[in-house]
């Protein structure tokens, strides 16, 4: 989901005269809690939650929890254009503790890019209680800081990716423990690099832990699939195949082709090379061709889930597909939430929901 850029500097400034620090070992933050940025498109509160589930289930959906997902692939944007696809991937998220990867949105703005970004706070604020960061985090930062990772505190308190599942993840687990974070802008090789470095790290503190994976830790990536259309997009033409009810729909079938191709069924190399084909644009991995926003935070989940176990494997299940102009909006402005962008047949975004077992 891409946030209105007019705002970007004066968020900025306000992160910095707030005193986030930069470059902090992890769980040294004397700004203890991370504040929720978006407080329009996601809940903020439990009672918002209660009514976001009341909907949810008003509007026909059926819990099931019958699975256990080691790795899930969530959107995140506004929580009424999104809806049940929220509860339909993370209700299998049964974890205590979540690797949580996501999107830099305006890391290039900061000048960030090639590594993982973690945070130093100790707790990030949910709609029950604040969420504790997992100890874990820190000895994950101490074995990839050398090679692949850094701490901004900045980034994460601008971004609003990790944030939209909070309240989802805490619904169904209370005393739910995380370690955020952000993935910039890589070159292919690197987000395989930062893959590997990360599974690596993974099993070292899982060995030491006697952490097992899908019961005791998990990964959720988050992503929004294509930002499509011509208008409100800062001038952009997004529009592939046009924006009307034929180009739309061609759109959506190219969609399913890329989900298809490279996000269900087995996760292998080959299948995160072909997804960086369909979204970076070869001549500069920076710029994309396919506006999926998640094109570097995929890669890496996808990598590490590959690297934890690649004698055994992960297989993809696609839960859902849908878009902010396709699916029943949920009604949330009795309960103080909102949009923060339109949905027409101009301006839509897309979702995909997948488990990983």
């Amino acid at each position: 989901m891409i946030k209105n850029s007019r705002i970007l500097l004066l968020l900025i400034l306000v992160v910095l005269i707030t005193g986030c620090s930069e470059n902090n070992v992890p769980g040294t933050n004397t700004l203890t809690t991370r504040p929720q940025r978006d407080t329009i498109g996601f809940a903020q509160y439990n009672w918002q939650m209660d009514s976001i589930m009341a909907r949810i289930y008003r509007q026909g959906w059926k819990k099931d929890d019958s699975k256990t997902w080691k790795m899930a692939l969530c959107p995140h944007d506004d929580y009424t254009y999104v809806g049940d696809m929220y509860p339909e991937v993370l209700q299998n998220v049964k974890a205590s503790t979540i690797i949580m990867l996501g999107v830099a949105h305006r890391a290039a703005a900061l000048g960030l890019e090639d590594s993982l970004i973690f945070d130093s706070h100790t707790y990030w604020k949910g709609p029950w209680k604040d969420v504790r960061v997992s100890a874990a985090r820190d000895e994950l930062y101490r074995l990839l800081s050398e090679d692949v990772a850094i701490v901004s505190d900045t980034m994460h308190r601008l971004e609003h990716s990790l944030e939209s599942m909070i309240p989802f993840l805490q619904y169904y687990k209370r005393e739910v423990e995380i370690i955020p974070v952000l993935v910039p802008a890589m070159s292919p090789r690197r987000m395989e690099e930062a893959g590997k470095a990360l599974a690596t790290a993974l099993k070292e503190i899982a060995d030491r832990r006697n952490w097992l994976w899908g019961e005791d830790f998990a990964i959720v990536v988050t992503t929004d699939a294509v930002h499509y259309g011509t208008e409100d997009w800062g001038g952009k033409n997004y529009a592939s195949f046009g924006c009307d009810d034929e180009g739309n729909q061609k759109a959506r079938d190219y969609e399913m082709e890329l989900i298809a191709n490279t996000l269900a069924g087995p996760v292998s190399p080959q299948k995160i090379s072909l997804f960086n084909s369909y979204t970076l644009n070869p001549a500069d991995y920076r710029e994309y061709i396919w506006t999926w926003c998640g094109r570097y935070c995929v890669p890496v989940a996808l990598y590490t889930a590959y690297y934890l176990n690649p004698e055994q494997g992960i297989d993809g299940e696609l839960l859902e597909y849908s878009t902010s102009i396709t699916r029943a909006h949920i009604e949330v402005d009795d309960i103080g939430m909102g949009r923060t962008a339109i949905a027409t047949d101009c301006h839509w975004v897309g979702y995909a929901a997948v488990g990983y077992r």
